[in-house]
């Protein structure tokens, strides 16, 4: 790997301050984690942050993850204690899953609020999250009306704000926030083959290189079909052969620069079918 992959601009920072001081306001923090990376895309420092606040972990494109390995997780984190929610983002149903999930996170509050007289009080939820991972999707899910910017892109939102759901949540929106330092490289080229991180801060090529190697051991048919690639590619090639061979089969001659856009394209779109970058067993 040639490059190491660095991303924590000033404005992360902020928000991470930001959150910090609205901590308090909030009943339960929704940790938001990529089904594709469920490890991956957990950010440390959220989870410091959060601490003991109630939490409910939502695994978000799960449409895109590999669905055996997506229970795998759920049942993983539920043993660890953790409220589960998997959800298809796009799912008509994602408000009312939302609101029923937080309500049995916090049944214990809610039922001693009714006993002091308070009912059917909004259960204010904080959004918290690396770049990426379906934030500001889910929200105009929950809201049911564009209120957020979506993009396939990190860093769209970038201050905090309330807004109040038809389904009894009032949500505070926040930033995605990235680590200051991926220690294991691993998990920095994971990041940035599912888009959390910005394109300009690493080597196509390598996260494309990384991608070939992983497939050669989890789907190597999906990268054969996908690429029209000789059935016997990755007995007999290097991964970068196995690069080389899919420039010349998308006739960009020897750009394996412009192919390795391209299959990262292809990955993040599903076009190399459902997957999941973590492993379970890992």
């Amino acid at each position: 790997m040639g490059q190491l992959i660095q991303w924590y601009p000033g404005h992360m920072a902020k928000a991470f301050r930001l959150m910090r001081e609205n901590l308090n306001l909030v009943d339960i923090v929704f940790e938001l984690v990529d089904a594709r990376l469920p490890a991956s895309s957990r950010n440390p420092e959220v989870d410091k942050l959060i601490g003991d606040k109630p939490r409910l972990l939502v695994l978000t494109k799960a449409d895109l993850a590999d669905p055996k390995q997506t229970k795998a997780w759920k049942e993983h984190f539920e043993k660890e204690g953790l409220s589960v929610v998997v959800l298809d983002t796009r799912s008509p149903k994602t408000p009312q899953t939302m609101t029923k999930a937080a309500k049995s996170v916090l049944a214990d509050k809610i039922k001693a609020q009714e006993k002091r007289g308070i009912e059917n009080r909004p259960i204010r939820a904080m959004l918290a999250g690396i770049p990426n991972v379906g934030k500001s999707t889910l929200l105009n899910h929950l809201v049911q009306k564009n209120v957020a910017p979506t993009a396939n892109k990190p860093g769209v939102t970038k201050k905090i704000a309330w807004l109040k759901t038809p389904a009894g949540l009032e949500i505070l929106d926040s930033p995605g926030v990235l680590w200051p330092k991926f220690e294991d490289q691993q998990i920095g080229l994971r990041l940035a083959l599912s888009g959390a991180v910005k394109d300009t801060l690493f080597a196509k090529d390598d996260a494309v290189l990384s991608l070939i190697a992983f497939f050669r051991d989890y789907r190597p048919q999906a990268i054969i079909d996908r690429y029209h690639l000789a059935d016997d590619a990755f007995t007999t090639m290097s991964d970068v052969d196995i690069l080389l061979a899919i420039t010349a089969k998308l006739g960009f001659k020897d750009d394996y620069d412009k192919a390795a856009v391209r299959v990262l394209n292809d990955l993040r779109q599903g076009k190399l079918g459902t997957y999941t970058l973590d492993l379970i067993h890992e």
